[in-house]
């Protein structure tokens, strides 16, 4: 999937930034319907658990957003259930395109 369209393409880089500078096992990034852009890192603290995602969602919720047009998750981990991805679907339906990543932010995948 190298052919990503210059929004996506900006997803992936806020992740992929995002990701590294924390050193976090996820990097997110997720755009709102209104073009607006999140990005964040899993959290793993004794008290907090949040995967890359559901921190997006957060804040696209708590900053008033309407739903999703799309969202990236980059990590070094393999995938399996996608970590967050209910969250997507709760906020922006079962059609919102998420794609998914190594931690380079080379895409293989969508959920």
């Amino acid at each position: 999937m190298s052919d990503l369209a210059p929004e996506d393409a900006k997803l992936v880089t806020l992740a992929r930034a995002t990701r590294a500078r924390t050193n976090a096992r996820e990097g997110a990034a997720l755009r709102d319907l209104d073009g607006r852009t999140y990005a964040a890192a899993s959290v793993d603290l004794p008290s907090l658990q949040l995967s890359a995602l559901e921190g997006c969602v957060a804040m696209a919720v708590s900053s008033g957003a309407a739903g999703v047009e799309a969202a990236v998750l980059l990590t070094g981990a393999l995938v399996g259930e996608v970590p967050g991805l209910a969250a997507v679907r709760d906020l922006g339906g079962a059609d919102v395109p998420v794609l998914l990543g190594d931690s380079r932010g080379e895409i293989s995948g969508r959920a």
